[in-house]
């Protein structure tokens, strides 16, 4: 068993290693302070001058805008599971199941769900739009993540907390977020780099477009379908800078990653030691 994940890990290893190589060998090549610095210009889907700083953005914004509205709600979703109705486990079990069969859901169907509230309601594709529904598709990620960090705080510290006195809404706020902190920053900052990497889920919510959106109204470009439409493209520069583009998105998530990694180990110092 030992050799069997010993094999498991370095076979997991070296499809990584695979996919980033396959991706920088291509891209790297074609990358350039153009493609970073600028929006597409006339021509750029045929191989000429322009880059992705549209997308670029436009990924930031939705990729924010949507861990905010996340974290708005999935915090005190958390919490309530772990201090308020802890001790109902029938219900608190029953919300996990759930909170999983959602995380098990393509990001497509969250697409396809939001697109459908879209035509209900009226709307065109726009920021907002795309903010919403991966908010949808990340919050039982980020819920389960933080409900997972939340389990580790000790029971007799809540016990200590209530019998000096402290609400239940205090324990929460004060105690439980401070304990599990370090947990929560790293959950974020995941559900952030899921957020920005998707693309199933803007493809019918979020549009697309040329220019940096300047309102939560207009449609937006993102790293993931700039990828997606270069590579469509039977021009080689243009599926050269889809790769290029991939790096980019590749960058990201590793500084995403790394950040987690440092805040984490930073607010490790605000814990409550035994």
């Amino acid at each position: 068993m030992v050799g069997l994940m010993r094999f498991a890990v370095i076979f997991i290893a070296a499809v990584l290693l695979m996919i980033i190589f396959s991706i920088f060998y291509r891209g790297f090549p074609a990358l350039s302070w153009e493609m970073i610095s600028q929006s597409p210009k006339g021509g750029f889907y045929y191989g000429k001058g322009g880059g992705v700083l549209n997308a670029i953005i436009g990924s930031m914004y939705l990729a924010v805008g949507a861990t905010l509205l996340a974290m708005a709600i999935g915090l005190p979703v958390a919490l309530y599971m772990n201090v308020f109705i802890r001790r109902r486990q029938r219900l608190v079990h029953a919300i996990r199941f759930f909170l999983d069969l959602l995380w098990g859901v393509p990001s497509i169907v969250y697409g396809a769900f939001g697109f459908s509230i879209m035509i209900l309601l009226g709307m065109r594709t726009s920021l907002l739009a795309g903010i919403i529904t991966v908010a949808l598709f990340i919050l039982p990620i980020m819920i389960r993540a933080i409900d997972e960090v939340l389990q580790g705080v000790s029971k007799g510290l809540y016990e200590a907390s209530l019998s000096l006195g402290s609400t239940r809404t205090q324990t929460a706020y004060k105690v439980f977020i401070r304990q599990a902190l370090p947990g929560i920053v790293t959950a974020v900052l995941l559900s952030f780099g899921r957020a920005i990497g998707d693309a199933a889920a803007v493809l019918f919510t979020t549009g697309y477009t040329d220019h940096i959106p300047t309102s939560l109204n207009q449609p937006a470009a993102t790293l993931p379908l700039a990828i997606f439409f270069q590579l469509s493209s039977p021009i080689k520069e243009v599926q050269d800078r889809a790769y290029a583009a991939a790096v980019i998105l590749t960058i990201i998530v590793l500084i995403i990653s790394i950040t987690a990694r440092i805040l984490s180990r930073r607010f490790e110092k605000h814990r409550i030691k035994f």
